[in-house]
């Protein structure tokens, strides 16, 4: 089906098998007015197969478990409908192997303000996928990739500070770059995007 390119709205199909989340996620998006989602919750791998033979959505969020292990590859290499973006919501810590076939992650965690920046930098983002990828992780210094490092093994501002013999005005300065950077609010967050670019390894994260 061809894409209306007078529709308004962004279309959004959420793939979950919680309802909670389906339904929290879309709530989160509506009210995001910049952007104008129109969300779609969809609740089983056969409906989404369903539902993308049907429609094309922009962005297609789904749960890397939704239906034991969701992989976007088959669904690009069936729908080949290279304008839609597959995004990959996370509740928990999870292998970078099932990540890499997604265009973006972000946590439940996030705050919508991040989720809509992510949603908008999709969508108009022109690099293929492995290059967009690769600045990501080339948008912070050294020394922000060290103090998101330190953050995510859960060390404090102070003990950062003491570390890399800064002051903790210069550390709060630096974690405020890295999240304007970034358009990640969230410890979770930070922690999901240090594992996909190898920041840290998974021993080294501390759990709550």
């Amino acid at each position: 089906m061809t894409r209306n390119a007078n529709r308004p709205s962004v279309l959004v199909a959420i793939a979950d098998s919680s309802a909670i989340i389906r339904s929290g996620l879309a709530a989160v998006l509506r009210r995001l007015p910049e952007l104008g989602v129109q969300p779609v919750e969809i609740a089983t791998p056969e409906s989404l197969t369903h539902y993308l033979q049907l429609h094309e959505p922009d962005v297609v969020i789904a749960n890397p478990a939704f239906g034991g292990r969701f992989d976007p590859s088959a669904l690009k290499a069936a729908h080949a409908r290279p304008s839609t973006r597959y995004v990959a919501l996370l509740s928990a810590v999870v292998d970078p192997a099932l990540l890499r076939p997604f265009d973006g992650q972000f946590s439940i965690c996030d705050e919508p303000e991040a989720i809509g920046a992510l949603i908008a930098r999709l969508l108009h983002a022109d690099a293929p996928d492995d290059e967009a990828a690769g600045a990501s992780q080339d948008v912070l210094s050294q020394r922000e990739k060290e103090i998101v490092a330190c953050v995510v093994k859960g060390m404090t501002n102070k003990a950062i500070a003491d570390r890399l013999f800064l002051s903790i005005h210069t550390i709060i300065t630096h974690r405020r770059n890295i999240a304007r950077k970034l358009q990640i609010h969230s410890t979770a967050g930070l922690t999901i995007y240090a594992i996909v670019n190898k920041l840290v390894e998974l021993e080294d994260i501390k759990l709550e």
